[in-house]
């Protein structure tokens, strides 16, 4: 049983992305959600909180997605700590590119809730 009360941030530095991806998440019954519109601002969140979930974009300035998985992973801590990368670009080297830094899963812009739910569950449900 996947707990739906988990902290996940969502990282995107566009706000409609942000509010759309939170929105899809509270109809699956995630409402535990928190938004950074940056990798920079997203990593300091990170070493605050106790996220359970980080669901991020891949494009975006000054560090991208990738950028900011590679910075997580390099801290003990968070070695484990699920990640999602969502991107608008499907080229395999991009899927291969996020698997080798770390990404726990991989989504392509645009994607339904079920979608969503499908890879939430291959990530939270060990």
């Amino acid at each position: 049983m996947i707990n739906k009360n988990i902290l996940i941030l969502v990282i995107d530095d566009n706000k409609t992305m942000r509010r759309i991806v939170r929105t899809l998440l509270n109809q699956l019954g995630y409402n535990n959600v928190e938004e950074a519109e940056d990798g920079v601002s997203a990593f300091n969140m990170i070493k605050e909180k106790n996220y359970q979930l980080v669901i991020s974009d891949w494009n975006m300035t000054p560090i991208t997605g990738l950028e900011l998985l590679q910075q997580v992973r390099a801290v003990d801590a968070y070695k484990n700590l699920p990640f999602i990368m969502v991107t608008a670009e499907s080229k395999m080297e991009n899927i291969v590119e996020a698997k080798n830094a770390g990404a726990n899963n991989y989504i392509v812009k645009p994607f339904s809730a079920s979608t969503l739910e499908t890879k939430l569950n291959a990530v939270l449900d060990k």
